[in-house]
């Protein structure tokens, strides 16, 4: 397989802003050209286009969490790019809805879109993607971003953690079935990170006690995120094929 360095067709879902605008500039910098999704944010998605280094990037919206939508977004990459070599899938959704006080058709609805955006819309642009390299032979990558909230539980955000739960086990099941092609698949489960959509949670006292929750005192930054991406898409990280990797700052340790 010839999976190249630098010079890579690089898919980043939900890259309007934070950690996807972050992983797209990680990746541009290292010399790949990005093609920039969003949903529905596309004022947002162009301030990230324009931020990268490099040239050759392209803009891309659509709903990704319909079977339609997703098969448009990859194939208008795979156009715009001259193909695919990794894909980031970052977009999701995560919405407040504990149970003890969201009625039935809030807690259903909730749930649906969680399934649809975090866990369907992971699976349609995987296959998506993985057919591509498949189809030309050379390998590549995918790099899903999962969340601690897997591991320790979201009482207040369940769907949320239990749909990323669900991305980690379908990273690994694709982990063995795609490596005889030379695909790595990986997944990263951070912790609190800074981002615009979190700001305001990090001030005052709820915010002193999301920084206590690592001994570091503090959270990530997007930037600490996008960099773990960027090397598990790398040709180094091929043998962490199937991993799941924690960027949590020792605020929550699994065994």
């Amino acid at each position: 397989m010839n999976f190249p360095q630098t010079g890579r067709r690089v898919l980043v879902t939900g890259a309007s802003r934070g950690l996807g605008r972050a992983v797209s500039r990680a990746f541009a910098a290292n010399g790949d050209r990005v093609a920039v999704h969003y949903g529905t944010r596309e004022d947002d998605a162009r301030r990230t286009l324009d931020s990268l280094d490099g040239t050759g990037h392209t803009l891309l919206g659509g709903d990704l969490s319909d079977p339609g939508g997703a098969a448009r977004i990859a194939d208008a990459a795979h156009e715009a790019l001259g193909g695919i070599d990794v894909l980031v899938n970052n977009a999701a959704v995560n919405e407040r809805h504990p149970l003890p006080t969201t009625s039935y058709e809030d807690w259903a609805a909730s749930w649906q879109r969680h399934l649809s955006v975090n866990l369907l819309g992971t699976a349609l642009l995987s296959h998506r993607a993985a057919r591509s390299m498949i189809d030309r032979g050379t390998g590549g990558r995918i790099v899903n971003i999962g969340s601690r909230g897997a591991f320790r539980g979201e009482p207040d955000h369940p769907a949320y953690g239990a749909t990323k739960a669900g991305v980690h086990a379908l990273g690994q099941s694709l982990a063995v079935s795609l490596a005889p092609y030379g695909i790595g698949v990986a997944s990263v489960a951070p912790g609190f990170f800074e981002t615009e959509r979190v700001a305001d949670r990090l001030t005052g006292a709820e915010g002193e006690a999301i920084r206590a929750q690592s001994p570091f005192g503090r959270v990530a930054s997007p930037e600490e995120i996008a960099a773990a991406v960027l090397w598990l898409a790398s040709p180094e990280a091929e043998w962490s094929s199937g991993t799941v990797l924690d960027l949590n700052g020792a605020s929550y340790l699994r065994t």
